[in-house]
């Protein structure tokens, strides 16, 4: 590593990462709750911001030199069975795509989707669940590194609410995604690595925004979030227990040998 991970690196791009994205969706004239429903509005309102977010997050990321444990585990969690929530929420993901009318997409409103799903799981994991992730863990024990990276995951979609959706709604979202954040954060500790909790946030939201959409019938499947986000958080435990991931310090130049 470039730069020795520190609490404040991480909450600094944590506010500037928001910052970026608030500006640029702003700058858009796309209202939050008209992203999804059309190719353009998806493209400008969401594609957008995320694609000015990747390139700043994988700049800064290069800088740092923190690829390595912004993205991999040392060593992954010793329980493997808390891994059955995130598969529920794989199902329940695959089943809002079957769920979908996907007669009423054309070809640039499917491509402004799979965008979708690629930036948001790139970014929203590499930022919270990578960089700030391995910022946290410079400094505080595991359970806290959970907590907060996951309640603030939750706490940055507080900013919808200034981008037009409905405030008490937020809310709720925000609670949402703070206990989805776990979910995420198990995969990580499971699997060892953050690019399988990307692949499932990229699906997730991609579903969610094709079946509200376009839904062939009730969305069901939208009324089991708020259980796997109970789920999570019941289980997580199990995969902080025993967790040794402190970022090994930035290697420094080594003594000049004294003038003989």
């Amino acid at each position: 590593m470039r730069v020795t991970p520190r609490v404040w690196i991480g909450l600094a791009i944590y506010v500037g990462y928001v910052a970026v994205i608030f500006v640029v969706s702003k700058l858009s004239g796309v209202a939050y709750t008209e992203i999804g429903t059309s190719a353009e509005f998806t493209w400008r309102g969401a594609v957008l911001d995320l694609a000015v977010g990747a390139v700043l997050l994988a700049i800064t990321t290069w800088l740092l030199g923190w690829w390595k444990p912004a993205l991999f585990e040392r060593k992954r969690s010793h329980h493997k069975w808390p891994l059955f929530v995130p598969a529920i929420m794989l199902v329940v993901a695959v089943a809002n795509l079957f769920n979908t009318d996907w007669s009423k997409f054309d070809a640039s409103f499917l491509l402004s989707l799979l965008a979708l799903g690629l930036a948001v799981g790139f970014c929203e994991e590499l930022m919270s669940r990578g960089l700030l992730l391995t910022a946290l863990r410079s400094r505080l024990s595991e359970v806290w590194v959970w907590l907060l990276t996951s309640a603030l995951f939750g706490g940055m979609h507080i900013i919808n609410a200034a981008l037009g959706a409905p405030v008490v709604p937020t809310l709720g979202q925000v609670v949402i995604a703070a206990m989805s954040g776990t979910c995420f954060y198990i995969v990580r500790r499971v699997t060892g690595s953050l690019i399988w909790a990307m692949a499932l946030h990229g699906l997730w939201d991609v579903s969610v925004f094709a079946v509200g959409f376009a839904p062939l019938g009730t969305a069901w499947a939208a009324f089991l979030t708020p259980v796997i986000g109970i789920l999570a958080v019941a289980v997580v435990y199990w995969v902080i227990k025993g967790a040794d991931e402190k970022p090994v310090a930035a290697a420094t130049a080594p003594a000049t040998a004294p003038v003989r």
